[in-house]
């Protein structure tokens, strides 16, 4: 069995240690695999609540939430904040009554993303094969990399760990294992600052005690399905014939059969970026009414049709998304038989799913995404298929130059107008900051 001091990086045969022999640092790690296991999983700890305390020192001790707005949701809390129940998602009302004292920021992304680089850079210098699964998480495969880093990936990866801790400011956990599914639950395993390792040999008892939860893709739909039918933990999933779980839940309950026994045989895909991009706003008060709906979905198509213009992405399903005033979730998707990255297209096509969806309830969030992503190649393909949408296609990039130079402003769809001249009003209102 090898230890590794996760400080001074300094690796030993010798496990019984209680502090390390060449720093006096407790924080060891001992295990039988730990320098036979290369995928990792790589996770900020709270990661935009721990870039603005390490912005701001003040907040250090105070409960944070990211979020804002009285009909908002969290979007990440600290620690400090998790301990009076709150989590991401959550409504800012209900955070609200949980944590009143919590300090309440709105979101700077340019500031996040800015430090997610920096990460994603130094997770370049390890390996090249690096799979991100959002601005704060990562999967790595690190085999094969040894004799360049002149250490096994486990000690790479404690020393990734303190380089990120030092240069940007923010603490990460790391989950070491021999595939992606037992990294991923090992990195949730040590929260924060922590490092996990869950070997081939342990993978199957471990795995037996937890429950069903754990199993990524497993939501609340589907566990109660599993309860249901008598499979609260992972190891009643491991006794059950996989052909069994095949006849009832079809190919999920085949891959419910391999991840119970931890078998994934996935690889870390560099190509796996990015698989949907989508835009969405709360209102401040419900909306029910068909105009006003339309208005906000017209709005938010530009924004999404912005983001994939500058991604140089387009996409063949449009999603719509809607959420009732009692927080039931309605998702409705189309697929187009050419993909797009036009605001027209997506708006007519997220238009019609609206308009099915109007039936006197009242709605406090809408959403407008798309997936099924592509390189663009320069031209919408959309704008070959008949002289009116090619004319509407060209319209739009036109107004595209025009807003490039001029700004955002610059030209404005006549459906938006009013929502342009309310907002430079109160932009015009606003007391300047001192």
């Amino acid at each position: 069995m090898a230890a590794l001091c996760r400080d001074c990086i300094g690796l030993f045969d010798e496990t019984s240690l209680a502090r390390c022999p060449n720093c006096g640092s407790p924080r060891l790690i001992a295990h039988d695999e730990l320098t036979a296991l290369s995928i990792a999983h790589v996770d900020c700890d709270a990661f935009y609540a721990s870039i603005e305390k390490r912005d701001n020192p003040a907040l250090a001790d105070k409960p944070l939430i990211i979020g804002g707005g009285t009909r908002g949701v969290v979007s990440t809390c600290c620690y400090i904040a998790r301990q009076y129940g709150i989590r991401s998602a959550m409504p800012m009302f209900q955070a609200n009554k949980l944590c009143p004292n919590a300090v309440v920021i709105r979101p700077d992304m340019a500031k996040y993303v800015a430090a997610s680089r920096t990460i994603r850079s130094f997770m370049d210098e390890l390996t090249p094969l690096v799979e991100p699964l959002s601005i704060d998480e990562a999967f790595l495969d690190l085999g094969g990399t040894e004799a360049l880093h002149r250490a096994p990936p486990a000690a790479v990866l404690a020393r990734f760990a303190r380089r990120v801790e030092a240069e940007v400011g923010v603490t990460i956990s790391v989950g070491l294992s021999h595939n992606k599914f037992l990294a991923k639950i090992a990195s949730d395993l040590d929260k924060p600052r922590g490092f996990a390792v869950l070997g081939r040999e342990e993978a199957v008892s471990f795995l037996a005690r937890q429950p069903v939860t754990m199993i990524f893709g497993v939501g609340k739909v589907l566990a109660n399905s599993l309860q249901r039918d008598g499979y609260q933990t992972i190891g009643q999933l491991q006794q059950a014939r996989p052909e069994d779980l095949a006849r009832r839940y079809g190919e999920t309950g085949l891959r419910l059969s391999r991840l119970s026994r931890g078998e994934d045989a996935r690889v870390v895909n560099i190509d796996g970026e990015m698989k949907s991009i989508s835009s969405e706003t709360t209102f401040n008060a419900d909306m029910r009414d068909f105009e006003s709906l339309s208005t906000e979905l017209l709005a938010l198509s530009e924004k999404l049709s912005a983001r994939l213009k500058a991604k140089q992405l387009v996409g063949d399903t449009v999603t719509l998304k809607l959420k009732t005033a009692d927080f039931r979730l309605r998702t409705r998707a189309r697929h187009l038989m050419i993909p797009t990255q036009l605001a027209n297209m997506l708006y007519e096509n997220g238009h019609q799913l609206l308009a099915r969806e109007i039936d006197g309830t009242a709605f406090r969030l809408i959403g407008i995404g798309v997936s099924g992503l592509s390189q663009a190649d320069g031209s919408d393909p959309v704008d070959l298929i008949e002289p009116a949408i090619a004319r509407r296609a060209a319209a739009e990039r036109a107004m595209d130059k025009v807003r490039q130079r001029f700004g955002e402003d610059a030209v404005i769809r006549g459906k938006l107008y009013d929502r342009v001249r309310e907002r430079r009003a109160r932009k015009k209102d606003k007391p300047e900051e001192t």
